[in-house]
């Protein structure tokens, strides 16, 4: 069995867990969040419910299920009470950001501006004009959303340039002109 799997879940102050045959649903101050259990496990939550296990049936692909299913309980938990967020910033002479509504516009080196359309429950704003501010409830949306943003121009290695991650170290390489 899966060690993490094993652990059991808090449920913090202010969040209520719902559960209805398989679909769990989580809902604190940041929004609601549903999941729909496989069949190889099952939920239960504590008869004081401050707390919730995860069951697994007997099998591979139970034990493969086990640990992910409780960190994506977890996670739904967290990300209702307190939320997430991802931080990107635009390096490079000329690069801007700006948000219109719900499209972000980069300006990151190319001839044509690139316009991304904001996902709903995501909330993205620009602190200024070379950092991105993504923030939400659902860790995979909000990840997701900024890994996309990222792919647009990642940082090429040679000076650097690019949209990074807040505090990504990026390897610059020599160049062709160094000599060895």
């Amino acid at each position: 069995m899966s060690r993490i799997g094993n652990k059991a879940v808090s449920i913090l102050d202010g969040v209520k867990v719902n559960l209805q045959g398989r679909e769990i649903e989580v809902t604190g101050p940041q929004g609601t969040l549903r999941y729909t259990l496989r069949p190889e496990v099952s939920v239960e939550v504590d008869a004081d419910g401050k707390s919730l296990q995860v069951r697994a049936i007997e099998g591979r692909t139970a034990r493969a299920f086990h640990g992910l299913t409780r960190a994506l309980i977890n996670n739904m938990i967290i990300g209702v009470k307190s939320g997430y967020e991802k931080k990107l910033e635009l390096q490079g002479v000329g690069y801007v950001c700006s948000l219109k509504g719900d499209e972000l516009t980069l300006r990151v080196g190319f001839a044509n501006e690139l316009k991304k359309k904001v996902p709903a429950g995501l909330s993205v704003t620009c602190p200024d004009q070379t950092h991105v501010l993504v923030k939400g409830c659902d860790k995979q949306a909000v990840g997701e959303f900024a890994a996309a943003v990222r792919a647009l121009r990642k940082p090429e290695p040679y000076k650097g340039k690019g949209i990074r991650y807040q505090g990504e170290v990026i390897k610059l390489k020599a160049g062709k002109s160094a000599k060895s």
